[in-house]
């Protein structure tokens, strides 16, 4: 899917804001399709267009980045049916390079985060980007003893018996590795035993698999190893977690000792001293693409030396030494059969393009978003239309265009509708100009109430087993449940109705106890999710986690964020200076990633008497537990406000604040009385002023670096 392609430079603050809220659902949903159930609707190169354009509106808006934007996620949350494995260093994700520009972007970007020159060498290990599942391997004291998936890069899922049938993961490791050893690499299958496998499917009368990476996914996630032991896995490593010693100084060094002790590394990985010869591999590899015996879908770059890869660091769920450099999207022709409105949580009216199937890279597409109703009428789509789609990743395709010489006669333009699909038939509205089209109806109507339902019990937020989507839809037609209390009353409201739940169909008695069971189990809960299961518009994971560690309880969050609106209903004018709006307000904003336009919907929904039933309803029924402090403990800065003003010399202001958001300090724009540091540069000004002013502590950048033991 491709939401707009209105340059960046001509979107208004709204039209952006917009659009990064309909990315970040989309891609969150397309990562469930390809990260849990192995199903993409897409192939890769559409899917990073979507990041793509979600990484360039918040290049050119960072104050409008969402802190659940999916530039700050990695894959999805494991799925039921294996133990969970929690990382004890993140599986993160990488970010894309979509041609030549951009991986001279990525060499400049380097180099001016480690503020080195033009002419100091700069050495990068390519290595083919293997289109698999991402696996991590933990040995100690050389024997093989947990395995287990990337799942949301935090946590994953406990695949240790089905790892140990593959043939090229060792069981044990000759010579002296680390007493802890965490391999990391991608397990895959061969073109050839691909087409095998689905011949032995059809012969069986199964489901044949899509793709090798579909097969290859769903064969390691067999509850029964005996299954995976009978399909031809294959592994590559290339790279490594949790160390109890360093492997070597350089990644290229490191992976030499990985195939020593028996690990399988990609025989087409090269070291290269500069960004063209990183380029003369790329199209080396991608020459050669067709005739390897696995699939690939790009070449990754890696900065080879390991110190210059810890300063650094990551940026949300990324590397900043790391760059995947991908392949062109693959394209096809089909039909579009028929354009129908889908009604979100927050009332947004998305089209969405029905196609006659079509198979493009081995992947079956037949549904595209097509965003809004200026995506309809730029491209000029019609239903009956022969259309340009272009399938790239995890995500929906997007539709380029109609093949206009394929114009069926007597094609009308799509007239979008003017109210909502609901029963209500409420208009629909286009907020200050936003291009997004929402029904007016808010609570009222029943798709946004329903939506809002299925968001609360939702795996990332109450995650209350048993009760998904489907029997929230039948609970909600039955007015069993209306709001999110509704739920926790359900047992009780159950033993008094005339036809309790174990009498619908598809219920029994005991899947009926099992759920009042699952309800019951949520009535504690972390204060992130109940945050997330709100719904609040722009709040997503991230956000949340953020509000819950910067607030600490769920009073102090709710006193504040009411302060807050309070300021913002008092001062609605106020668009650019959060500090003219109030103290509480400008507190909000000046959380690192969430600026005035999160703050703004926070505000809306804090405003709202609705609203606050709802999250005084729910605090009577759960028990909501106090946000977990950063796990650096040992930090001198630990839980402190900085703010760095100025040129600083040794580190760029990139390297500055990442090291401090490392140490667990918070990252503040502006300084105010709870500033605990101002790191002062050269040509410092009004920040430097403000915290003398108030007597804040500043700090030269030697006295920053010998606080934080890096003089």
């Amino acid at each position: 899917m491709k939401l707009r392609e209105k340059p960046v430079d001509q979107l208004g603050a709204a039209e952006a804001a917009e659009e990064l809220t309909a990315l970040a659902a989309e891609i969150r949903r397309h990562d469930e399709l390809y990260y849990r159930k192995d199903q993409p609707e897409i192939s890769d190169a559409a899917y990073d267009a979507l990041r793509q354009r979600n990484e360039a509106i918040e290049a050119a808006f960072p104050e409008l980045i969402r802190a659940d934007s999916p530039s700050r996620r990695v894959g999805i949350e494991p799925a039921g049916g294996f133990a969970k494995v929690r990382h004890r260093v993140p599986m993160l994700s990488l970010s894309n390079a979509f041609g030549e520009d951009d991986v001279h972007d990525f060499f400049a970007r380097v180099r001016r985060f480690l503020s080195m020159g033009v002419d100091e060498p700069l050495y990068v290990v390519a290595e083919p980007k293997i289109d698999g599942l991402s696996i991590s391997l933990r040995y100690e004291a050389g024997r093989f003893v947990q395995g287990a998936t990337r799942g949301d890069g935090t946590e994953g899922e406990d695949v240790t018996a089905n790892l140990r049938t593959l043939a090229d993961v060792p069981a044990r490791i000759a010579g002296e590795p680390p007493d802890v050893l965490e391999v990391r690499g991608e397990v895959y299958m061969t073109k050839p035993d691909f087409a095998a496998l689905n011949e032995r499917q059809d012969a069986a009368g199964a489901k044949r698999f899509a793709n090798p990476r579909n097969a290859a996914a769903g064969s390691l996630r067999q509850l029964d190893p005996k299954i995976t032991a009978q399909r031809p896995l294959r592994f590559f490593a290339y790279s490594w977690g949790e160390l109890s010693a360093p492997l070597a100084d350089t990644h290229w060094h490191a992976l030499q000792r990985l195939e020593a002790w028996g690990f399988p590394i990609n025989p087409l990985a090269e070291r290269c001293a500069d960004a063209e010869a990183t380029l003369a591999v790329y199209r080396k590899v991608e020459a050669e693409r067709g005739a390897l015996d696995y699939d690939i879908d790009g070449v990754v770059y890696k900065v080879d030396e390991l110190a210059l890869q810890q300063r650094l660091g990551f940026v949300s769920r990324a590397p900043r030494w790391a760059i995947a450099h991908k392949f062109p999207a693959e394209r096809a022709q089909t039909v579009l059969e028929d354009i129908s409105i889908q009604v979100g949580r927050t009332g947004a009216l998305t089209p969405v393009a029905h196609l006659k199937p079509v198979t493009v890279g081995g992947v079956v597409v037949a549904r595209a978003t097509l965003h809004n109703p200026d995506e309809i009428a730029r491209k000029d789509v019609r239903i009956g239309d022969t259309v340009l789609i272009q399938r790239a990743g995890d995500v929906i395709p997007q539709v380029l265009g109609p093949v206009l010489d394929k114009r069926p006669n007597g094609a009308e333009p799509y007239v979008f509708p003017e109210v909502c699909p609901c029963s209500l038939r409420t208009p629909v509205v286009h907020e200050d100009g936003a291009v997004v089209a929402r029904c007016s109806g808010e609570l009222a109507c029943p798709y946004q109430q329903v939506e809002r339902l299925i968001h609360f019990v939702s795996r990332d937020a109450f995650d209350i087993e048993g009760l998904g989507e489907k029997q929230v839809r039948s609970f909600f037609e039955k007015e069993l449940i209306r709001t999110p209390a509704d739920i926790f009353d359900l047992a009780e409201a159950d033993r008094e109705s005339l036809t309790p739940i174990r009498n619908l169909e598809g219920w029994g008695e005991k899947s009926a106890e099992n759920l009042f069971a699952a309800i019951e189990a949520r009535r504690t809960i972390p204060l992130e999710r109940f945050v997330y299961a709100l719904g609040i518009r722009q709040v997503g994971q991230a956000t949340a986690k953020l509000l819950a560690r910067s607030y600490g309880d769920l009073t102090s969050w709710q006193d504040a964020m009411l302060a807050a609106a309070a300021e913002r209903r008092a001062n609605p004018e106020e668009t650019k200076k959060p500090e003219l709006v109030g103290e509480h307000y400008r507190e909000l904003c000046d959380i690192h990633t969430i600026g005035m336009s999160v703050a703004d919907e926070i505000c809306s929904f804090f405003s709202e008497a609705h609203n606050l039933k709802v999250v005084r309803d729910l605090e009577a029924r759960v028990s909501v537990l106090e946000a977990e402090r950063p796990q650096t403990a040992d930090s001198p800065v630990v839980g402190k406000t900085v703010v760095f003003t100025g040129s600083l010399e040794t580190l760029s202001r990139s390297e500055a604040k990442a090291s401090a958001e490392a140490l667990g300090a918070k990252v503040a724009g502006s300084v105010s009385k709870k500033t605990d540091y101002v790191v002062v540069g050269a040509d410092a000004g009004s920040k430097a002023a403000k915290a003398r002013e108030l007597g804040v502590t500043t700090l030269s950048e030697q006295d920053w670096l010998k606080l934080i033991g890096r003089a």
